[in-house]
């Protein structure tokens, strides 16, 4: 079976994979002082719970970071623990997504791999939105190329700012108020980072759309998402574990299906372009 972990900022993703159908599925805080061995002891009991072997059952191990002490903890745990390298998504991994931006290597793997789970499974062209740490939009041409985006401070961002840089404003809790007129403080926030977010994000679609073409496929990932996107008109798809499914397509590409056991070809690379 395969691991896959997306390392955000914010959250960490995790997902277990048997053969294409993700099975399990575990979103934790990022904590970005883990070494190798505590994230082994944490992995391991997740999936415990869950009647797998973290030791017998894992095949493959597929990587996507933002935080680089994190990644380097993963390849070696994943060295460690299971003695094959993790599969992780930086420059030079194949995806089959040609990136045509100014600085290919300043992407980051998050991105990259949603764009291609979102044009893989809903096809082109498409834009795939992240609420994350930051709100993300990547876009997909027709012919399947990743040709840039945008990226905008994301809901908690702008809360946990907005009270910083305040004397008097709260951080609110990510609700949506009664109506779009605020009748208290609290509300007032509310409806300025929910339905402020949510006419940030259907006007971009239609700016994007503008340069892919209207037929364009929008499909909304990430853990703040539920919050947004009720409120939006432009997203046609909800995709809450996207990523992992962008992940086991890189891993694939590079590797092959995971193994249903241990096995030496497990974590091998291909040869093949």
């Amino acid at each position: 079976m395969l691991l896959a972990v997306n390392i955000g900022n914010t959250n960490t993703v995790l997902g277990v994979f048997r053969r294409d159908e993700l099975v399990w599925q575990w979103r934790l805080s990022t904590q970005v002082e883990r070494t190798a061995d505590e994230v082994a002891v944490l992995f391991a009991g997740l999936l415990e719970q869950e009647g797998l072997s973290f030791s017998r059952e894992i095949t493959g191990v597929v990587v996507s970071s933002v935080v680089p002490t994190m990644t380097q903890a993963l390849r070696d745990m994943t060295d460690r623990y299971f003695n094959f390298p993790a599969v992780v998504v930086e420059p030079g991994t194949k995806t089959g997504l040609p990136i045509l931006v100014d600085n290919p290597r300043e992407v980051g793997a998050d991105r990259i791999v949603n764009a291609l789970a979102a044009s893989t499974r809903y096809g082109c062209p498409c834009i795939a939105i992240d609420f994350g740490t930051a709100t993300t939009f990547d876009a997909v041409s027709a012919k399947g190329e990743f040709v840039g985006g945008v990226i905008s401070p994301g809901v908690q961002v702008s809360n946990a700012s907005l009270s910083s840089a305040t004397a008097r404003l709260p951080q609110v809790e990510l609700h949506p108020p009664r109506s779009v007129i605020g009748r208290n403080t609290v509300e007032s926030i509310q409806s300025g980072l929910i339905f402020g977010t949510a006419g940030e994000v259907d006007e971009l679609i239609h700016r994007l759309k503008a340069e892919l073409g209207e037929s364009t496929v929008v499909v909304a990932t990430g853990g703040l998402a539920p919050v947004v996107i009720p409120h939006c008109k432009g997203i046609d798809h909800h995709d809450p574990w996207l990523t992992l499914e962008g992940l086991r397509l890189v891993f694939e590409r590079n590797v092959g299906p995971a193994l249903d056991e241990h096995s030496p070809a497990a974590g091998s690379s291909s040869d093949d372009d």
